[in-house]
């Protein structure tokens, strides 16, 4: 593919998985191949509204160089894999989709798919777990591919997709997420728990002090809020919230305290409370809340114990804070 055409496709695509809730900000990445040893790809830390066609860097596998001002994503290693791997693979996105993500933690054996379900997605994987960005990663999804999967769900982390071309990886993209939603839903009523309550007044009380504040208040997050904290099971809640989300009582100096630590906390009684300099930023953590209660709640109803280690948590946040964060 010309690669003007490719970098143009790769921006396109950006903002058409954050209007269908696949992802937010900076998370998550796509490409698309331009040769059998090159392709576009998404640049690194920068939010999809902003991604066009002059700053998509075209990375070359053979040298590991790429063209262009902006540094590839630091994925671009999966996504090599993926079309070393696939000669009619030409379009790979990579989301932090939901109910993919959950259901990652779990295991692909709880999926069940229909016929045509099956004909578009294959057998779906679950790749073992590395550090975003590590060789470590790479290694885990490439033995999965090699396999034959071309949707591939990364434990803790998110999906890899791989399509002939970007409308066939759009479809098997949100074919995964309804099927992986299925089965959370089996697992619990989401409808239900998804459903939001009436806000309580403590949060216009701590608006006064952080106006950009935003109050999530779904059934599901205030039940998580009255159980108490719980550790990270996700790369992304390490990244940008920390290693545990944090639950405190519904005080206006208690939660203000938790605030000064953390830009996110669970309230007792209210659900989760989110503060950022700016309001995308606050929405972003609103949805990664959401996300990582939503996963928790999924491994308790199967009983699958699993979270991330105090050190990866520690080393992604400390990534996070001094590199990514900045860039955006």
């Amino acid at each position: 593919m010309e690669a003007n055409k490719a970098k143009g496709l790769v921006a396109e695509t950006g903002l058409m998985l954050v209007e269908k809730g696949l992802v937010a900000r900076t998370w998550g990445n796509i490409s698309c191949r331009v040769t059998d040893r090159d392709f576009a790809i998404s640049p690194s830390g920068m939010s999809y509204a902003r991604i066009n066609e002059g700053n998509v860097p075209i990375f070359h596998m053979d040298t590991g160089e790429y063209d262009g001002s902006v540094k590839p994503s630091s994925e671009k290693k999966i996504h090599a894999a993926a079309y070393e791997t696939f000669p009619d693979v030409n379009f790979v996105i990579h989301t932090h989709q939901d109910f993919a993500t959950a259901a990652g933690l779990v295991g692909a054996d709880s999926l069940v798919l229909t016929p045509e379900e099956k004909e578009l997605l294959g057998e779906i994987r679950v790749a073992g777990y590395g550090l975003p960005g590590t060789k470590t990663l790479k290694a885990n999804v490439a033995k999965e591919l090699a396999k034959g999967s071309k949707v591939i769900l990364m434990i803790h982390h998110g999906a890899l997709i791989c399509g002939k071309d970007r409308d066939d990886a759009m479809a098997k993209a949100l074919a995964l997420e309804e099927v992986c939603k299925r089965a959370v839903s089996k697992a619990f009523d989401t409808e239900k728990w998804l459903s939001e309550r009436p806000l309580d007044p403590v949060c216009e009380k701590i608006k006064k002090t952080y106006p950009n504040l935003i109050c999530v208040s779904n059934e599901g997050v205030i039940e998580r809020a009255d159980a108490g904290e719980f550790t990270a099971q996700t790369d992304d809640m390490a990244q940008m919230i920390g290693g545990k989300l944090k639950s405190v009582p519904a005080n206006e100096s208690d939660i203000l305290k938790a605030l000064s630590k953390q830009d996110a906390v669970l309230v007792r009684g209210v659900g989760a409370l989110v503060k950022a300099d700016e309001d995308d930023d606050a929405a972003a953590l609103a949805l990664l809340v959401k996300k990582a209660v939503l996963a928790k709640k999924y491994t308790e109803k199967c009983g699958v114990n699993i979270k991330l280690s105090g050190f990866d948590c520690t080393l992604m946040r400390t990534v996070y804070k001094m590199k990514y964060s900045k860039k955006k």
